[in-house]
C-alpha cells in the first residue's frame, strides 16, 4: 500500500522508533495459536497504528484493532483511513 510505505519513510525520517508488520502472538485457553496478529506499525513501543485505505471504514477494521490491543496488551491503538474524502474522528 502506498500510504503505508509513504508513512514510513516519515516516520523514519522524523526519527520515530517503530517497527512495521509487527507480529502478535495469539493465546487461546492458555495455548499459543499457530495463526499470529500482523499490525500495520508498532510505534514507540506502545501504539498500534493500523494504516487503511477505504472509502468508509469497515466495522471489521475497528475489530482487527481491538484484537491487536487485546493480543498485545497495549492499551492505545491508532486507525488511519486516507480513504475518506474528508477528516473523520472517533
Amino acid at each position: 500500500m502506498v500510504y503505508k510505505e509513504a508513512l514510513e519513510v516519515e516516520i523514519q525520517k522524523n526519527q520515530i522508533p517503530f517497527e512495521s508488520e509487527k507480529q502478535f502472538k495469539i493465546i487461546y485457553e492458555g495455548v499459543e495459536l499457530k495463526r499470529k496478529f500482523n499490525a500495520d506499525f508498532l510505534v514507540y513501543d506502545s501504539i498500534v497504528l493500523e494504516i487503511k485505505s477505504e472509502y468508509t471504514m469497515p466495522v471489521g477494521t475497528f475489530m482487527q484493532t481491538l484484537n491487536y490491543l487485546k493480543a498485545s496488551e497495549i492499551q492505545l491503538g491508532i486507525m488511519t483511513n486516507f480513504g475518506e474524502a474528508r477528516l473523520n474522528f472517533h
